[in-house]
Parts: structure tokens; C-alpha cells; sequence
């Protein structure tokens, strides 16, 4: 294959990244969205704080705690509608695969990620952390300063690129299949 005809490639490649990208934004905003929300809920109409312990890990002195869960329900309001956007979008084919034979493996590549992600937004909020974000700048005082918030963020943005390479291979991996048939045929998709 010569330089030429890896430039196609490469671009399509760029452009599914960019739109991955802003498809992720978008679920940036709605994760966020929903964190905030069950953070104010919670705290001002069921008077629980984003640190009390839901249920404790066996053999352990660790807990699940709110913000575990609230990041976790954040995640999966978020992964859905990124999923309806990247397979109408980002990754579309002519003949794409059925709705549930493909959201099903974005759903376990987001959940894999999503477990990555807890343990670094716990490492994020943990007070005794080597990488917890310090109380001294993170004051609670107002939205912009919450550690919670700065954290949720941090994890969505390393989680990302993960997110995209396993998706990219495994869950719209009838587009790979199909874009090869079409630039072998002589087509430009």
C-alpha cells in the first residue's frame, strides 16, 4: 500500500475522530449534566452528601459511595445517547448492524471504561491519595470549585481515548467491513 492510498484511511479516520469528539462533548455535557443533578438532589431534597457510604466492599475498609453510583448513573444516560449518535453519525453505514447487536458491545466497552474511570475519580476524591485534587484549591464553595465536578470531568476526559480505540474496533466494526468493500470497489464513502 503506498502513501497515496493510505491518505483516504487516514483521513476517514481523522473525520470519525473529530466526530467521536464531538459526539463526546456532547455526552461530556450530559454526564456533567446528570452528576450535578444527583449531587443537588440528593443533597437538597434527600439531605445525603456525595460522600456517604452506600455499602461496603467485603474483606475491605472501602465503601461504594454516592458519587460512585450518581457517576455510574451519569455514565449510563450519557452512553446512550452517545450510542444513537455514533452509529447515526460517527461511525453510519448503509447497512448497519441491529440496534441491540451493537449497542450491547458499547455498552460493555463504556462499562469497562466506566469501571477504569471510578477507580480514578476515587483516586481523584480520596483524601489520602497521591493524586487526590487538593480541598485547599477544591473548596465546595461554588459549582466551579467542587472537587466532585473537577474530578467526574478528569475521569470522563481520560477515559475517552479508550472509549474510542475499543469502539472503533470492536462495536462499529461492520464499518471497517463495509468501508473496505466500498474503497476496494472504487467508492468514496
Amino acid at each position: 500500500m503506498t502513501r497515496n492510498d493510505q491518505s483516504p484511511n487516514n483521513l476517514r479516520n481523522l473525520s470519525q475522530f473529530a466526530r467521536f469528539a464531538l459526539v463526546g462533548g456532547l455526552g461530556v455535557l450530559v454526564n456533567q449534566g446528570v452528576v450535578v443533578g444527583c449531587n443537588v438532589i440528593g443533597r437538597d431534597f434527600f439531605g445525603v452528601d456525595r460522600e456517604d457510604a452506600v455499602i461496603g466492599i467485603l474483606l475491605t475498609d472501602l465503601s461504594v459511595r454516592n458519587y460512585h453510583l450518581w457517576s455510574t448513573l451519569a455514565f449510563l444516560v450519557a452512553n446512550f445517547i452517545n450510542f444513537v449518535l455514533n452509529r447515526n453519525w460517527t461511525f453510519k453505514t448503509a447497512e448497519p448492524a441491529p440496534f441491540w447487536k451493537q449497542y450491547f458491545p458499547f455498552l460493555i466497552v463504556g462499562l469497562f471504561a466506566q469501571g477504569f474511570g471510578l477507580l480514578i475519580l476515587t483516586a481523584l476524591m480520596h483524601p489520602q491519595s497521591a493524586i487526590s485534587l487538593p480541598t485547599s484549591i477544591f473548596t465546595d464553595s461554588e459549582g466551579f470549585l467542587n472537587k466532585y465536578y473537577w474530578a467526574n470531568l478528569i475521569t470522563v476526559f481520560a477515559v475517552t481515548p479508550i472509549s474510542f480505540g475499543l469502539n472503533k474496533l470492536w462495536t462499529f466494526r461492520i464499518v471497517h467491513t463495509a468501508e473496505a468493500k466500498t474503497y476496494e470497489e472504487g467508492e468514496c464513502i
